[in-house]
């Protein structure tokens, strides 16, 4: 459970994506002598980020891996900010994106799994495990996901967050209604 104080608090949502929004697997191949690296996302996720954005939060993206797979993922989905470094500088990255856009991290919540991620998950107000998480993240977080990364945790945690906040049913209303009269281009 997520206290509804801190809930309300949060104004900006961090995502890591091998593991978090994918299963860790990658899929590497050749496409007629071209490098070709494939991920596997969940749908159900991307409607959380349309949710978490809908709400009024910015969400973003800090990977430690270069995937042109994770560029139109975010794209997709209207991602805010994405910062994709091979040398695994999470931290910086995402200071940076808090000073973008005005944050502090006591109003940021991060989802994680592996040790990469612990600098930023233990620096923000609600740090988050996805099920499949190592202890070390699991340790250090508020709370661990039933849900596994590339499995629908992203939406397990929306969901989560924004009944905290006490908002999840007017906004799966507004959908649902927007849906209904074709208004809404689906960010899936």
């Amino acid at each position: 459970m997520i206290d509804r104080a801190l809930a309300k608090r949060i104004r900006i949502v961090g995502l890591d994506v091998d593991g978090v929004l994918t299963d860790g697997g990658l899929y590497l191949g050749d496409a007629a002598g071209t490098p070709v690296e494939l991920k596997r996302y969940h749908i159900e996720d991307g409607l959380g980020v349309r949710f978490l954005r809908s709400a009024g939060l910015k969400v973003v993206i800090v990977t430690g891996r270069v995937s042109e797979s994770v560029r139109q993922r975010a794209a997709e989905l209207s991602i805010d900010d994405v910062s994709q470094d091979a040398q695994g500088r999470k931290l910086p990255a995402f200071r940076k994106m808090l000073e973008k856009f005005g944050f502090d991290a006591s109003e940021a919540a991060f989802v994680g799994d592996d040790l990469p991620d612990l600098s930023i998950i233990r620096m923000v107000a609600l740090p988050i495990a996805v099920g499949n998480a190592v202890p070390e993240v699991r340790a250090a977080c508020k709370v661990t996901l039933a849900r596994r990364g590339g499995d629908g945790a992203v939406r397990e945690f929306t969901e989560m967050l924004l009944r905290a906040r006490g908002e999840w049913d007017e906004l799966v209303e507004e959908y649902i209604t927007m849906r209904s009269l074709g208004g809404l281009e689906v960010l899936r």
